[in-house]
Parts: structure tokens; sequence; C-alpha cells
């Protein structure tokens, strides 16, 4: 008789198949991707939008004519995309893979209100398995999603193939408060607040119940850091914004 529980995964506090968690997974962000962003707001009070803008100027794209190209992974509803290609110049195009084709369809509609549809283009992609040659990207962005995937170390691994010798990986993604007495409101705050929130904006609570358990099962920044290391990216770092709230990590492929 096999151990089954070998192959299991976090799906938030919960112990999943891994066979399962994709699915499940899809099932978060089919419910809530025609009010994401409008959540993001709530669940942050705005701070979603200052986090995203120092993570596209910490990427600095090129504003010249200088042909950048950039894999923007779990990218969804195309909020970092459109940062990336307003501050970039002409140049500068951005692909959009998120696994949620509801997601993706959201981003898509967003573009062309937005005018962005010939500097930005969307399409249904699993990071643990991108649909795109070796080398072909200058750099590769995921934020807010990399703990969404089933097998971290595969996505990272993916990374690392599809970006060009010298292109950059980077990260945004939720971390750990380790501040005494403010980690404690923080997580109320997440578990109480959020969910409720989410429930009245959406009509689901429980979407936003499993995106906070993911935040507090993700690895923390100093491992997480050791895993895009692990992964052949040379130079990672990462740098904490409020707190250690969120994080910014990077490294680059050699």
């Amino acid at each position: 008789m096999t151990d089954d529980r070998k192959t299991d995964v976090d799906f938030g506090f919960r112990r999943v198949g891994e066979a399962e968690k994709q699915g499940l997974v899809n099932e978060v962000f089919s419910k809530v991707a025609e009010r994401y962003d409008q959540m993001n707001d709530l669940m942050s009070a705005g701070q979603h939008r200052l986090w995203k803008d120092d993570f596209v100027a910490m990427l600095n794209p090129p504003r010249g004519k200088t042909a950048f190209s950039v894999l923007d992974v779990a990218g969804g509803t195309g909020d970092i995309a459109f940062r990336i290609a307003r501050r970039g110049g002409h140049g500068t195009h951005v692909t959009v893979a998120d696994i949620s084709p509801e997601m993706v369809a959201e981003g898509r509609k967003r573009a062309e209100r937005e005018g962005l549809l010939a500097r930005c283009d969307f399409t249904v992609g699993n990071a643990e398995a991108l649909a795109f040659p070796d080398r072909s990207f200058d750099a590769y962005t995921i934020a807010f999603g990399i703990r969404n995937v089933t097998h971290i170390d595969r996505a990272l691994s993916e990374a690392s193939r599809v970006l060009k010798p010298g292109g950059r990986f980077m990260c945004l993604e939720f971390s750990q408060v380790d501040v005494p007495l403010l980690d404690s409101i923080y997580d109320a705050y997440s578990f109480t607040v959020i969910p409720a929130v989410g429930k009245v904006v959406t009509g689901a609570g429980h979407p936003y119940r499993y995106l906070v358990e993911s935040i507090r099962t993700f690895p923390k920044q100093e491992k997480f850091r050791d895993m895009i290391s692990a992964a052949g990216f040379a130079n990672a770092t990462y740098r904490n914004l409020t707190v250690g709230a969120v994080a910014i990590h990077s490294g680059w492929r050699i």
C-alpha cells in the first residue's frame, strides 16, 4: 500500500493531493476575477498600488526604443504589465501568462480599455510548464502569484529557462511581519476583516480566507531567497516593504 501523503501539498492551511491544488486555485480566482482589483484596494487600503510602483521602478525597464521583452507570470488583470509598459519605452513589450482564463479575460478587457493591447498580450499558461522557448525574455516578473503554484521550485526553474542570460527575475510577494505586537494585529486583521470584506464585495469569503492562509504558509523571506539561489539565480536579494508585510525578491540569470 502506497503512502499518498508524500504527494500532499499546502492549499492554505489544508493539505491536499498535488494533483488537486491547481484546480482549487483556479476555482478561487475564477470566483474573484471581476472584483479582484477592487478587493486589492480594500484589502490593502490602496497600499498594493505603492508596492507595485516600487516593484516596477526597481525593474526599471529601458525608456528608449531598445527592445525589452518581459514575461509577467500570474499577471491576471494586468496591473504589473500596464505599469511596465507605461514606464518603459516603445521597445518594451509585456506578455502576461496566467493559469486562470477568467483573470486573463479581465486583463485583456482592461488592456483594450486603456489602449495597451499593442504593448501587452495575454495568454493562459502554467508557471510550472511555460509554453515559451528557452532564453526568450529579458525579464520575468511575478506579483502575488508564486505562493499559489503547486511546486515553487519548478516555477523558479521555468523562470530561469525562459530568461536570456543576464535576464532578471523579480517577484513581489506577501511575506512575514516580524515586529512584536504588530504581527498579532496584522494576523487578526487578515483572518477576520479580509474574508468578511471579500464576502461583501464578491459574494464569497472563502477565497480570501485561502489567500490569507497561503501567505502564512509561504516561505519566509530568507528561505525564499535561498530557493531563488538554488534555482541557479545569481545575487539573490530581497527588500522588505511595509515592515515585511511584502517583499521584493530579485535574482539574475547567468
